[in-house]
């Protein structure tokens, strides 16, 4: 099954799931019918829904000890009586309830998104009269606007125009059911063989090199993994490599403060290498898990930029062959297009492994994942979803499209 035949059964029903719910219906109602022509013997009490307050009170404290009693919170009166049954028989797994918290963390992390994209997508549906060349015209033109990128606009603008030909689609919902398909069909197979797992070292410290422009939550994102893994029972350092913008050492000492992490340091203007090298050495030789180190991002002089990177590269690897274990690009999600310019530069200036999203629920601009999968190849390996500090998430691309585009499959 793929991707789009999960969220549409997900979120918008279907025929095989129709099916047994009238099948079901059918059934009950005749049970009640079968109820009303057979008497119902004196000795056997209705059933507990169809008691009135009244009749509850006249049950006798004997036939209540009776029944057998079963060990269970009580539910609120919000609760379904279905919900109250499966609550007795088995409670939820563990495994399940941390799945259905992750999909509500997508759910309130693409709120703006889903609403905003729903929202073009809509209003472009609202307008049309026929499915014409200016449709699609239209088309593409809303698709850049939703931020998934100018050629993700044009691949699904060219296989639209056979697909609603193909399908009949001629409803509104029809139309943007075969347009969310194209999307996340493109989507879906462009990951294919996508990583979006970190990597961490069989033997010794793991060195993660964060990269990326001033602003775009940097320092925030490392300081957040930092407690991510050192209330996971690892023992985690941080190196302040960004020894040249004022206030950034100070920024992630304050971060390490806060989260109990340990900060590598020399003063202002500093030789970054030089950081990162006391920072490895000390990784080594006091067996750290995890070294995180933050690097400057200026971006306007390119050249001294990836002079600096190079340089700090090779120290690393001097001491580690293995290491960088990632070289992970930080990107501002409200920056939407401007986002994808900023990962190909620093694709030129470093290697980049993995994207971090940030900012993914301050945005209507999460259309620019799309953007970034289908025309960089890079995958997203985490996401911010919010301003706690557990709220950056691993990425994880079936709930972030099931996060973008349920409302538009719900809407049918």
């Amino acid at each position: 099954m793929g991707l789009f035949d999960k969220l549409k059964r997900a979120f918008g029903g279907g025929q095989e799931e129709a099916k047994p719910e009238s099948e079901e219906k059918v059934a009950t109602e005749n049970s009640a019918q079968q109820a009303e022509t057979e008497p119902t013997p004196a000795a056997v009490e209705p059933a507990p829904k169809e008691k009135t307050e009244a009749d509850q009170a006249e049950v006798n404290q004997e036939s209540v000890e009776a029944e057998p009693k079963v060990e269970v919170a009580v539910p609120t009166p919000a609760e379904s009586a279905e919900a109250e049954v499966e609550e007795k028989v088995a409670p939820k797994p563990v495994q399940e309830v941390a799945a259905n918290e992750e999909t509500k963390r997508y759910e309130r992390g693409l709120a703006k998104s889903r609403k905003g994209f729903g929202a073009k997508i809509n209003a472009l549906l609202a307008n049309f009269r026929s499915v014409d060349e200016d449709f699609f015209e239209e088309l593409e033109e809303t698709l850049i606007e939703a931020d998934v990128g100018f050629e993700t606009a044009m691949k699904i603008s060219d296989q639209l125009r056979d697909e609603v030909k193909f399908q009949n689609a001629k409803k509104k919902a029809d139309v943007s059911d075969v347009i969310v398909e194209k999307l996340v069909d493109l989507y879906e197979a462009e990951g294919e063989n996508e990583d979006n797992q970190l990597h961490f070292a069989t033997q010794g410290p793991t060195v993660f090199l964060f990269v990326g422009v001033n602003g775009v939550g940097k320092t925030t994102t490392i300081g957040k993994l930092a407690h991510r893994y050192q209330a996971a029972g690892k023992k985690v350092l941080m190196a302040a490599a960004d020894t040249f913008r004022a206030g950034a050492i100070e920024q992630l000492v304050e971060w390490g403060k806060r989260v109990d992490v340990e900060v590598v340091r020399k003063p202002e203007k500093s030789d970054p290498a030089a950081v990162v090298f006391e920072a490895v050495k000390k990784a080594k030789e006091e067996d750290y898990d995890l070294l995180l180190v933050d690097t400057a991002g200026r971006l306007q002089n390119k050249v001294n930029l990836m002079n600096e990177l190079e340089k700090i590269q090779r120290v690393i690897t001097r001491e580690l062959p293995d290491a960088p274990h990632e070289v992970l690009l930080a990107l501002d999600a409200t920056t939407g297009q401007n986002a994808l310019t900023q990962a190909k530069q620093f694709g030129e200036v470093t290697k980049v492994s993995g994207i971090v999203l940030t900012k993914l629920d301050g945005t209507a601009r999460g259309g620019i994942v799309l953007a970034i999968r289908n025309e960089l190849h890079l995958p997203v390996k985490l996401v911010g979803l919010g301003e706690q500090m557990d709220d950056l998430r691993d990425f994880n691309p079936e709930e972030f499209v099931y996060g973008l585009f349920k409302d538009l499959i719900a809407q049918r």
